[in-house]
């Protein structure tokens, strides 16, 4: 059931990182970068757009990445139980009406989410809990969650701080082998990206050195503050 293949946990040997975080500005409206997804669709540099997701964000609270960051941060440590459950996120998304909508798209059953892969429900409880669902999207199912970004035209392939990052172990480009998904932290240029991830490593929420190689992209939510 594509419901239930939200994220995967990696094995990859990647350290936890204790250090502030250091945000860059994250200019909003974004145009997206050219990427080889399938549903990506992209805006030649330099053409005038007129960002998709500007009418959503009139209205919302002001929030930046350095906002999204903080909160994420928050959760470090926060840890699923032995049946891959019990976690905020999961009970939260639930509770929600997207969690129906998914049902509907994906199938499955609404119990199922409760010990389901939790990466992309803990992006979501972020956005929400900031106000910001309607610009960050929320899913539960890393693909679709890719797709809402490439369709809004805010998908790419440069790490911004405070961009949705998502990956795919073996390092395809197609947003159908997409496992896993967390925050960009920053980009420590020499390969790697710090992020901040849920249901990371052994389930858990956890700051971590990705390498960029196991990258499918980025999507850029619009962001209504620095």
């Amino acid at each position: 059931m594509h419901a239930l293949r939200t994220c995967l946990s990696a094995a990859l040997a990647t350290g936890a990182l204790t250090s502030a975080l250091s945000v860059a500005p994250f200019a909003a409206p974004l145009a997206a970068h050219a990427d080889s997804g399938p549903s990506a669709r992209t805006v030649a540099d330099g053409a005038p757009q007129l960002d998709p997701l500007a009418k959503a964000a009139a209205g919302l609270p002001k929030v930046g990445p350095g906002d999204v960051l903080k909160l994420a941060a928050s959760q470090v440590g926060i840890s699923e139980n032995a049946n891959g459950g019990g976690t905020k996120f999961q009970q939260w998304y639930m509770s929600t009406p997207r969690a129906r909508e998914t049902l509907s798209r994906d199938g499955g059953t609404l119990s199922g989410y409760a010990n389901a892969p939790w990466c992309d429900m803990f992006v979501s409880w972020v956005g929400q809990k900031l106000g910001i669902q309607p610009v960050m999207g929320s899913d539960a199912y890393t693909v679709e969650h890719a797709r809402w970004f490439a369709a809004h035209n805010r998908w790419g392939t440069v790490p911004k701080p405070g961009a949705v990052v998502f990956f795919s172990w073996s390092g395809s480009k197609n947003f159908d082998d997409i496992d896993h998904v967390g925050f960009v932290v920053k980009d420590n240029g020499n390969g790697t990206i710090r992020t901040i991830e849920g249901n990371a490593g052994g389930g858990a929420v956890q700051i971590r050195n990705r390498p960029t190689s196991s990258i499918t992209g980025y999507g850029y939510p619009y962001y209504t503050a620095p």
